[in-house]
């Protein structure tokens, strides 16, 4: 094993994983009996551990070997994999010689004969490993998005004949998806801050899709058509979403992500304490493949908070423009974003026809940086019953129509008024009542 994975190119780094690396020092140490038995055997239940680690994080399952491998080529940035992300790969790109070889590589080590070393040290956890049954239980507890993209191109890899063949499985990937952390997640949030600054991926991102809100069509096709001329490289604009709560401003955002990340759409979540890392977050993915929506939620500023000074920079204004890769979508119940006072407006005197304040003038200006501004308003009560009719239909609640509508009037009274948060709660609320009968 450790004289392949000496041959490797481009993706030599996998190489100096802990993993692979480790395996190898003791593949070697055993070929050249360097070591006592037990501390190889000892060695190898380590290796084996850290395996069974990254597939219980990632939900990998059958083959967690092939798992493995197929994970590291695919988060793997290196110059071959990045480029066929940008342009796709070229059949006679000097560089394909070298990705070949590597496949070439990951064909052996795939198809590796563990028996030998096995039946040497009388162990069995490399026929385990390839042989693997997860508990199917435990589906919620890691990233579906990265477990199906390794899984499915792994059994994909496996029936390869050859490494022309794992060449086009693994080019078509990146295309298609990317590579690294923007191939193999959709969502994200951000750690740390300025060079410490860390994407990290968002494993339950919610799978809720523009079907599952029922009104607002209007409003969710502005929506729609801003985001498919973002995806497909034209112009758009940012979006703010405002209006009264529960009415499904961040459940139109989200959607977006479940709707079009096929087409190579991302979504970064940032809070407002974090806006002065915003310049770091666009330079760690402006020159990237994919396109990305930073997502800000309930956005809104107090009288005294001058983070706002940060986002208007970065919208526009600023000395470097923003990526064409990055737009900024948020919601808010303002549709000015700050509170207003009546201090601002009289802070105002005119002398000699001198404006001395212009305080209600910069805080409106961030609002009016929104290319788009989509209003969700309170439903009215006859679509209030429309929303709550919809999903019981949906979630099979059989109950008489004039029964339900009249039980979701006395639900809205109660807990907080008419919106489309309300009307699904009353419907959950049902929806678990039948349960328990």
């Amino acid at each position: 094993m450790y004289r392949e994975v000496s041959k490797l190119i481009l993706y030599r780094d996998v190489a100096k994983d802990s993993v692979l690396s480790e395996l190898c020092g003791l593949f070697e140490a055993f070929d050249k009996r360097s070591k006592d038995e037990n501390e190889i055997i000892s060695g190898i239940y380590g290796v084996i551990k850290r395996i069974l680690d990254v597939s219980t994080d990632y939900g990998f399952d059958k083959n967690l070997w092939h798992n493995y491998l197929t994970f590291e080529i695919l988060n793997d940035e290196n110059s071959f994999s990045l480029m066929c992300e940008g342009v796709g790969a070229h059949k006679d790109g000097s560089v394909n010689e070298f990705a070949k070889n590597d496949f070439r590589t990951f064909k052996r080590l795939f198809d590796y004969d563990f028996s030998k070393i096995e039946n040497a040290l009388g162990i069995n956890c490399f026929s385990t490993i390839t042989n693997y049954r997860a508990i199917s239980k435990t589906q919620k507890l890691y990233n579906r998005d990265v477990s199906e993209a390794v899984r499915t191109t792994s059994e994909k890899i496996e029936k390869a004949k050859d490494e022309n063949e794992i060449f086009d499985i693994v080019c078509d990937f990146y295309k298609k998806r990317g590579v690294g952390l923007f191939g193999m997640n959709k969502a994200f949030r951000i750690h740390g801050s300025a060079k410490a600054l860390e994407l990290v991926p968002i494993n339950n991102a919610d799978s809720v899709r523009f079907s599952d809100l029922v009104g607002y069509e209007e409003q969710k096709e502005q929506l729609r058509a801003n985001t498919e001329s973002f995806c497909r490289g034209n112009k758009a604009n940012n979006v703010l979403l405002y209006g009264d709560s529960g009415t499904g401003k961040s459940t139109s955002v989200k959607a977006l992500l479940n709707e079009y990340c096929d087409q190579g759409l991302r979504m970064i979540e940032i809070y407002k304490y974090q806006f002065r890392n915003l310049s770091n977050v666009i330079a760690k993915v402006k020159k990237r493949n994919h396109k990305f929506i930073i997502f800000i939620d309930d956005l809104s500023f107090e009288e005294d908070e001058v983070e706002y000074k940060f986002l208007k920079a970065v919208i526009e204004g600023g000395v470097e423009s923003r990526p064409d890769n990055v737009l900024i979508y948020a919601t808010s119940n303002r549709r000015h974003l700050i509170k207003e006072t009546w201090s601002d407006r009289n802070d105002m005197e005119y002398n000699n026809e001198i404006h001395r304040s212009d305080t209600v003038e910069e805080k409106l200006s961030l609002a009016a940086r929104f290319g788009i501004t989509i209003n969700y308003s309170v439903p009215k009560r006859e679509d209030y019953f429309e929303i709550v009719s919809t999903l019981a239909k949906r979630e099979g609640i059989k109950k008489d129509k004039k029964e339900l509508l009249d039980e979701a009037a006395r639900w809205e009274i109660r807990h907080g008024g008419i919106s489309g948060r309300c009307a699904r709660q009353f419907v959950d609320y049902l929806k678990s009542r039948e349960k328990n009968i």
